[in-house]
């Protein structure tokens, strides 16, 4: 009888350290409590940063696209993976943080913030679909079209 009660505090132990460990990934993002601790303009710059990343990335995928050797292909298959990387990171903190907590249905100008706001999000997609370094400019168009509701300090 002991084995069995030890299997299952085992199990226990295991099934808890899992949860564990998902709900400290999930705390990492900027949750939805109303903590009050928000630094829009950050987030701005974060976003401007992963667009040149993307944009880079891009550069680089058009670049190393027609080599053949296995360096080539191996350093092509990362940049692909850090532009869909980066474009989902904006679309991330987009969709999180900004149009979940920022946006506001009261102000006065909310048509226009949503619309620009999906306009980021739409743009991000597109630079994760494309290896164009046009909509990769147009990325990080759409984010400063944003960045004058978020001033820095």
């Amino acid at each position: 009888m002991k084995k069995l009660s030890l299997k299952k505090m085992l199990l226990a132990f295991i099934i808890n350290w899992c949860l564990m460990f998902v709900m400290i990934n999930i705390v990492y993002a900027h949750c939805q409590v109303p903590c009050g601790i928000y630094n829009d303009h950050a987030r701005i710059e974060q976003m401007l940063e992963d667009s040149t990343t993307v944009l880079k990335a891009t550069s680089m995928i058009v670049k190393l696209s027609g080599k053949t050797d296995a360096q080539s292909q191996n350093q092509l298959v990362r940049w692909v993976m850090n532009k869909e990387k980066h474009a989902q990171n904006v679309i991330f903190t987009i969709s999180d943080y900004f149009l979940t907590q920022r946006v506001k249905t009261s102000q006065k100008d909310y048509e226009e913030r949503l619309k620009r706001h999906h306009a980021v999000i739409v743009t991000a997609m597109n630079a994760k679909q494309n290896a164009d370094e046009k909509v990769a400019l147009a990325l990080r168009e759409s984010i400063e079209a944003i960045a004058s509701y978020y001033p820095g300090n």
